[in-house]
């Protein structure tokens, strides 16, 4: 069989009717002009996508940092003010309680809400970046009634209804809060909580060992303060490719800035020495059963700070709580990656419309 090497009007006979509708002139031309109308419309689809993200982008509310005081100390919190809030947001931090490690936590919960609830984060005592308080040590107790005080000072006059949201111990530091303002809060989140000792757990066992003892927490603290010589840039690097190596610039930022300082990691331990003693009750039952639908607990798979014994036990002993386990491997410390964050702020954002709606 012989074929023609042109396209023109010289066609192989091996073809069929559609293979020379494809060989044609027409169809090149016809090819041609639909690819142009299909790119486009894929311009214009990826053009608007782009202004689309764009506009998302120059909308999106970042956090803010403030210095406040607090019953006569100073104290780091993060923000975001809704124009017309319909209800505030406090968000009580765990051990160490430095309010930057949430920032990516914050600004996501923000925009999961929609811009309709004002967001604030207030900081544990002397877990600064500052000496503020000159060495002053502050036990678990203080910090509850620091967090008091700021209720007090700041949102008593605040119309809306206040949320209260924890992590780790400032799950326990927010149902004080419930017991003070049963009032003005409507419900109390808490994430990872840690609400007893965990006698199992021997992490928990060799924190509180150290934390015990003065001249132990003393050495640890001024060990991890002596990082402080190296540059940030060093310290940095270090964070990242040691107990950081998968978390966030937020998290080893926040890391390097705070937790090199001698008095913040000697807070962190003075808090937990007390704290271990509080918790080595058996939570507030007949509390927890008398508020249990205001109540939300977020649970890990395999976190000892907040075992899923806690969560049998609560569910035996207030079973009307919402109880819920997160099961996509983010950890007890889920601020210190982006993805964490976003997946906590946004199972958080869920509860938090879903119990609007039932007060609506």
């Amino acid at each position: 069989a012989s074929s023609s090497s042109t396209l023109g009007n010289s066609v192989s006979p091996l073809l069929s009717s559609s293979d020379r509708w494809f060989s044609s002139p027409k169809y090149l031309i016809y090819s041609c002009c639909f690819s142009s109308e299909r790119r486009y419309k894929l311009n214009r689809v990826t053009g608007d996508m782009e202004t689309q993200n764009k506009l998302m982008n120059e909308t999106k509310r970042h956090v803010k940092s403030r210095l406040c005081r607090v019953s006569g100390s100073m104290t780091e919190m993060m923000e975001i003010q809704a124009e017309n809030p319909t209800f505030h947001v406090l968000f009580i931090p765990g051990n160490p309680g430095v309010v930057s490690f949430y920032k990516d936590f914050l600004e996501s919960l923000y925009e999961f809400l929609g811009g309709n609830a004002s967001v604030i984060a207030i900081g544990q005592i002397s877990h600064t970046s500052k000496d503020w308080e000159s060495g002053r040590l502050f036990s678990f107790q203080e910090q509850i009634d620091h967090k008091i005080d700021f209720i007090r000072q700041e949102l008593e006059s605040v119309k809306v209804p206040i949320i209260l949201v924890g992590h780790s111990i400032g799950s326990y530091i927010s149902l004080e809060l419930l017991k003070k303002f049963s009032d003005k809060v409507v419900y109390c989140i808490g994430l990872y909580p840690f609400l007893t000792l965990n006698q199992q757990s021997t992490k928990q066992s060799l924190i509180g060992k150290l934390a015990a003892s003065s001249v132990l927490s003393a050495t640890a603290s001024f060990l991890i303060a002596s990082l402080r010589l190296l540059p940030m840039s060093a310290a940095r690097l270090l964070v990242s490719k040691s107990i950081g190596a998968s978390w966030s610039d937020t998290a080893v930022q926040a890391t390097c800035t705070h937790l090199r300082q001698y008095h913040t990691m000697r807070n962190v331990l003075f808090m937990a020495k007390s704290e271990f003693r509080e918790l080595a009750a058996e939570p507030d039952w007949d509390f927890m059963r008398e508020n249990q639908s205001k109540l939300a607990f977020l649970f890990g798979i395999d976190d000892h700070w907040g075992p899923l014994q806690l969560f049998e036990e609560i569910s035996k002993q207030a079973p009307h709580t919402s109880l819920s386990i997160e099961r996509e491997g983010h950890t007890h410390g889920f601020c210190c990656t982006v993805a964490g964050s976003a997946w906590v702020a946004q199972h958080v954002a869920t509860l938090i419309k879903n119990r609007f709606s039932q007060l609506q």
